[in-house]
């Protein structure tokens, strides 16, 4: 059982999830950096739904005659080398890189935990031929298969997501079997098979609450790569279709122009890191938190 929850098992199946939630709530308030790090990422959230009511500027539309201004009144974070709000841009920016990164996590994550609670329910000849399947897809560098990709079908957010979740979604897997393999031993799992329950009715009732901890950590950790991994993909021009505001697209088009407006190329890679450093703090301070780094190393 994980650190969540370490009460018995009830008559029914798996301890009451109440509990585990009152845990997980006490845990994520003892710790300061999931604290930080979550307020970083609710930021960078408000910013993003707000960057309508933040900027009058439109981050698409360009102005030949304000082409590469440095700071101003008008224009905070000065204009690029098309004339448009950098500021406006970042702001929008954040719409885009988050969007497609929640979406493309919580895809990866959903199918990698379903997949990982199988294997170690299943086991067998399933859980053996499901790992050398993962051994071989994780043997192709995360860039290079990404690149494979949307050079196959093209780019949009769409395939961004696919080749996301192809990517990831065997780590995703490994982790969560991990921490699976140490709750299918437990009685209410042997007691709810026992009874004749579906493998989806154990996974859901008993597996699943037992590892959320390790779900969220993984989540949040999964998220920070799945940000810098799709702002690189449009830095190198696989990603976002000019003149869409994205981060990774807006270094690429202004690193030429570096040394005339800097706050061009430094806003979006400051909104950038900041973002990856908020999802980094609160994957570490609740790892702590829950205790999930002694759960892997026990598995």
């Amino acid at each position: 059982m994980t650190a969540l929850d370490t009460t018995p098992a009830t008559a029914g199946g798996a301890p009451a999830a109440p509990h585990a939630a009152v845990r997980a709530w006490r845990g994520l308030r003892s710790s300061r950096t999931a604290l930080v790090g979550l307020a970083v990422v609710a930021v960078h959230l408000l910013v993003a739904l707000l960057a309508p009511l933040l900027t009058s500027y439109d981050p698409i539309a360009g102005d030949a005659s304000h082409a590469l201004l440095g700071p101003s009144r008008q224009h905070w974070a000065g204009t690029d080398q098309y004339g448009r709000d950098v500021l406006a841009r970042v702001l929008y920016g954040g719409r885009y890189g988050l969007g497609v990164s929640v979406a493309a996590t919580l895809i990866t994550v959903a199918l990698g935990t379903v997949v990982g609670c199988a294997a170690a329910l299943r086991g067998g000849w399933f859980d053996d031929l499901l790992g050398r399947v993962l051994d071989a897809i994780l043997s192709v560098p995360s860039i290079l298969a990404l690149l494979v990709i949307v050079t196959a079908l093209g780019t949009g957010p769409a395939v961004i997501v696919l080749a996301i979740a192809v990517v990831y979604v065997p780590q995703v897997v490994r982790v969560v079997r991990g921490a699976a393999l140490a709750v299918v031993p437990m009685d209410y799992v042997t007691a709810a098979r026992a009874r004749g329950e579906s493998t989806w009715a154990i996974l859901r009732r008993e597996v699943l609450p037992n590892i959320t901890d390790v779900v969220c950590v993984e989540f949040a950790m999964r998220a920070s790569w799945v940000v810098l991994l799709i702002s690189s993909l449009s830095f190198l021009g696989f990603g976002a279709d000019p003149p869409t505001p994205d981060w990774g697209l807006m270094v690429a088009e202004n690193r030429t122009a570096i040394t005339v407006v800097p706050m061009a190329s430094l806003a979006p890679i400051i909104a950038l890191a900041t973002l990856v450093v908020g999802l980094n703090l609160a994957a570490d301070g609740l790892s702590k938190a829950w205790g999930v780094d002694r759960i892997r190393e026990g598995s």
